[in-house]
């Protein structure tokens, strides 16, 4: 059974800088990563994913740049860090995960994620 778990949520300021991490479990296979927001009244939004196997990545254009995500195979995480925030940024992210049957592929954050974390909340505010 896949499991994820996001931390790390906090409230930082504008400009400032967080990292948010995913504890993956019950990987089977081979699979994408990714961390998705969503603010009040408004979507849920792609951000950032990455192949667990290979560590190719994706980044939705509003935070390229400004994010990095990555992963760490021994000790089973995803991180995404956090830079230059604005308070566009402040919502709940969610980690996501989706099996592929090809271990060199792409993400792809408009894929249908099957596995989804609880979410934890980034607020960007003075």
């Amino acid at each position: 059974q896949v499991q994820l778990v996001e931390s790390g949520g906090s409230l930082v300021q504008p400009g400032g800088s967080l990292t948010l991490s995913c504890a993956v479990s019950g990987f089977t296979s081979v699979y994408h990563v990714g961390w998705f927001r969503q603010a009040p009244g408004k979507e849920r939004e792609g951000v950032s994913c990455i192949n667990f196997f290979d560590g190719s990545t994706g980044y939705s254009d509003s935070v390229k740049g400004r994010f990095t995500i990555s992963r760490n195979n021994v000790k089973n995480m995803v991180y995404l860090q956090m830079s230059s925030l604005i308070p566009e940024d402040t919502g709940i992210y969610y980690c996501a995960a989706e099996r592929t049957s090809r271990p060199f592929s792409r993400c792809d954050l408009s894929s249908p994620y099957d596995y989804w974390g609880q979410g934890t909340q980034v607020t960007v505010s003075s």
